[in-house]
């Protein structure tokens, strides 16, 4: 039977995590895949984070960053280190329910995708709790200027739930080079330059207070595109 790992990035998140690692654990008795490890990696936090990971034990471990990374470094050295046949990764906040795993798998199983994203934007409904408008508004904005400038077809990169087969992972994530918030983009277009089928899901979502994204790092993400697009021209992923 196929099994699968979960990756959590987590930074400062000493108050948020015990109870997501509480849900999780609880969830995953009736998960559609054995769950063999839950993956927590710690981007260089300075609160108590990494000691209240290590104090869990069972397949709850802690991976650790040399220092503050960035959102992309940990996760792309969770993926590095996960071993189930398929990773989830999924922001500490639970902002999308840990319960959603079960869309993502069905569909990319369905649409036989190594990649299956959650998506906020195919279905807005399904937004329980809104982000602030204006943070709102740029998250549109930005998946506009994604769409012109890479020629990805998706309306949601950003929604921190994803779910690979280990062996996309492992074609995928050593290839990625941003460590910041547009190391979502990079990967689907690294996804895109392999040949490997990624699909687009409508997940369940809720925005939690906490956002660790500043404005000049979104500011930031938006001259990324660029960069992301010219590697991908010059055959850098290749």
């Amino acid at each position: 039977m196929e099994t699968l790992s979960i990756v959590i990035p987590a930074y400062n998140e000493q108050q948020r995590l015990p109870a997501t690692l509480d849900r999780i654990l609880t969830y995953i008795e009736r998960a559609p895949l054995p769950v063999v490890e839950i993956l927590v990696v710690d981007d260089g936090s300075r609160d108590s984070t990494a000691a209240l990971v290590e104090a869990r034990g069972g397949i709850v471990r802690l991976v650790s960053n040399p220092g503050n990374r960035g959102k992309g470094y940990a996760v792309r050295n969770g993926m590095l280190a996960a071993k189930g046949d398929w990773i989830l990764s999924t922001d500490a906040d639970l902002s999308a329910p840990i319960e959603e795993l079960e869309k993502l798998i069905g569909a990319a199983r369905r649409e036989n995708a190594v990649v299956a994203i959650g998506s906020r934007a195919l279905n807005r409904k399904l937004v329980k709790v809104h982000q602030p408008a204006m943070r709102e508004l740029s998250g549109r904005a930005f998946n506009i200027v994604m769409r012109l400038v890479t020629g990805l077809p998706f309306r949601d990169t950003q929604c921190g739930f994803k779910l690979f087969r280990l062996d996309a992972a492992r074609e995928i994530f050593p290839r990625q080079i941003e460590d910041g918030f547009s190391f979502d983009v990079e990967d689907l277009l690294i996804a895109r330059v392999l040949g490997l089928r990624s699909i687009e899901v409508p997940v369940e979502w809720s925005n939690v207070e906490g956002t660790k994204v500043s404005l000049a790092q979104g500011m930031k993400s938006f001259v990324d595109l660029v960069r992301i697009r010219n590697r991908a021209r010059n055959g850098d992923y290749k």
